[in-house]
């Protein structure tokens, strides 16, 4: 089975591309990933991905300038994970991203990882709600895809 990235209206063309290419070089790094994450504070993150042992990835898709200087809510993802990326295109100043923060460029095929972030330890209940989190909306959407009317029966 192919992951397939639906738009769900809110994501721009841009978006869409880096989110498909960023997808593609998680999974290709042996992580499991999930677009369009809800975290517990109802916060969604674009990307997050799940390591063979345990590490929680976040990306950030920033499909220009004016998306990452208009968005002040991204510092707060920092607490639900291990490390955290921005993924731009081409087209943005990568400069313009956080020094601490990993950074990413994509388009539609693929993604190159131009900087490593810190890793920054989760605490151990964290990492467990965020497992747990991901674990239910991986095995919900995979069933939604088998029998997409078994939530509404």
């Amino acid at each position: 089975m192919q992951l397939q990235i639906r738009p769900d209206g809110r994501q721009s063309e841009t978006a869409a591309m880096i989110q498909r290419g960023v997808a593609r070089l998680l999974r290709a790094s042996g992580l499991a990933v999930l677009p369009e994450f809800t975290l517990a504070s109802g916060r969604r993150a674009d990307l997050i991905g799940i390591g063979g042992g345990g590490e929680i990835w976040i990306v950030e898709i920033k499909s220009s300038r004016e998306d990452f200087l208009c968005d002040s809510k991204w510092p707060e993802y920092r607490t639900y994970c291990d490390r955290l990326f921005f993924a731009i295109p081409t087209t943005v100043e990568p400069e313009l991203m956080p020094p601490d923060a990993g950074l990413i460029i994509a388009d539609s095929w693929g993604a190159e990882i131009l900087r490593h972030p810190e890793a920054e330890s989760l605490h151990g209940s964290r990492r467990r709600a965020v497992t747990l989190a991901f674990a239910r909306a991986a095995a919900l959407r995979l069933q939604g895809l088998h029998d997409p009317l078994a939530g509404s029966l």
